[in-house]
């Protein structure tokens, strides 16, 4: 019996931990969000200000995306081809693509591409450093806050994993962004460069983004991944084991939620009534298919909303109305409503038909007059 129990118990220690159980982290600051919603599945210490390292790079690659010319030609200043750090080994006098330079950016974590991409689109970093500031503000990031375009230590360079999160959520909004980020590898100007970011090798599902170390930062790691439909984007700031904290994160997050089928298009919801036709209502269908990446135990719902009456004749495939999608009673969207069938006018019209008409006809010159 003792064996048994002996064996048993190492059984059980062996085992992974159950992904519904909280992570373990150790990171000093940690988050994992939705790509689509931001909803946050999980979340450590998420907004305290942290030194961010080279993931500042994701800021400074969508700006680039945003505002830069991709085959603008960059000649590359001395300043920029000697600045300390990481580096895809630009040198003074050189000409690259801002295209190239996004790529050497990104994977191989360039700063010397980071300079020569700020002082292209803003003359100078610290002048772009600023332009990066103002545009996390807009994002609603106000606890971020760039002194450089690479990510070297600076006591004013910050940012905190829920809005390094968001940057980075708006950043995947960019399809050369996601290319750039996704790949493994690329030749480029002659380089060979080799992305940093191991969890493409590591995690199943993961699309990108960014790695980062300094001293004063520690490591820091941004990563995307998914599956079945669900998107997530996990930060870590000063993490000792930030490849384990990802997977733990993630492996967590996805436990978590499901992509769930909100309505189906031609699926019909709700009735409009129709003035002076041969049928008194038309029925609605929803306009197209919707499912949206949803925590498990969260409640949708779906409200149609008709506001006027429609007058015959009613064509089928006409916008009637429009249906709103709740998810534990936030609105998160809506989709259009259709009328599902047409509607011939009726071929002996009564006074009161007429009456109807006139009304309607008049309520909407009314509506528009005013």
């Amino acid at each position: 019996m003792k064996k048994y129990l002996s064996f048993v118990l190492v059984l059980l220690l062996s085992m992974p931990v159950r992904a519904e159980e909280e992570p373990n982290v150790s990171a000093k600051s940690a988050v994992c969000i939705e790509y689509h919603t931001g909803k946050v599945v999980y979340a450590k210490n998420a907004d305290v200000r942290l030194p961010m390292a080279s993931t500042t790079k994701i800021m400074t690659a969508l700006l680039a995306l945003e505002e830069g010319n991709l085959s603008d030609m960059v000649t590359i200043s001395p300043n920029a081809a000697n600045v300390e750090g990481s580096s895809m080994y630009l040198k003074a006098g050189e000409k690259l693509s801002l295209s190239d330079l996004l790529w050497g950016l990104m994977l191989s974590s360039g700063n010397d591409a980071a300079v020569a991409i700020a002082e292209h689109m803003a003359g100078n970093e610290a002048d772009f450093a600023k332009h990066m500031t103002e545009r996390a503000t807009e994002l609603g990031c106000t606890n971020t806050c760039f002194k450089n375009a690479s990510g070297l230590p600076d006591d004013e360079h910050y940012t905190t994993a829920l809005e390094l999160a968001r940057i980075t959520g708006k950043a995947l909004e960019n399809v050369k962004f996601r290319e750039i980020v996704s790949q493994k590898s690329a030749i480029v100007a002659g380089r060979t460069l080799s992305n940093h970011n191991k969890m493409l090798s590591l995690y199943e599902g993961a699309i990108g983004v960014k790695t980062g170390y300094t001293k004063k930062a520690g490591r820091t790691l941004v990563s995307a991944a998914n599956r079945g439909g669900v998107e997530l984007i996990a930060v870590t700031l000063n993490a000792p084991d930030d490849w384990t904290d990802h997977k733990n994160m993630l492996d967590y997050a996805f436990s978590k939620m499901e992509r769930r089928e909100i309505c189906a298009k031609g699926e019909q919801i709700a009735n409009a009534s129709v003035i002076g036709g041969m049928e008194k209502m038309v029925p609605l269908c929803f306009a197209e298919d919707v499912s949206i990446p949803v925590l498990k135990t969260d409640k949708t719902e779906v409200k149609p909303i008709v506001e006027a009456a429609l007058t015959a004749p009613v064509e089928e495939g006409i916008v009637a109305g429009r249906a709103e999608i709740y998810v534990d009673s936030v609105k998160m969207g809506e989709v259009p409503l259709l009328t599902a069938e047409s509607v011939p006018e009726t071929k002996s019209p009564s006074l009161w038909v007429y009456v109807q008409k006139v009304f309607a006809l008049w309520a909407s010159l009314y509506i528009v007059t005013t």
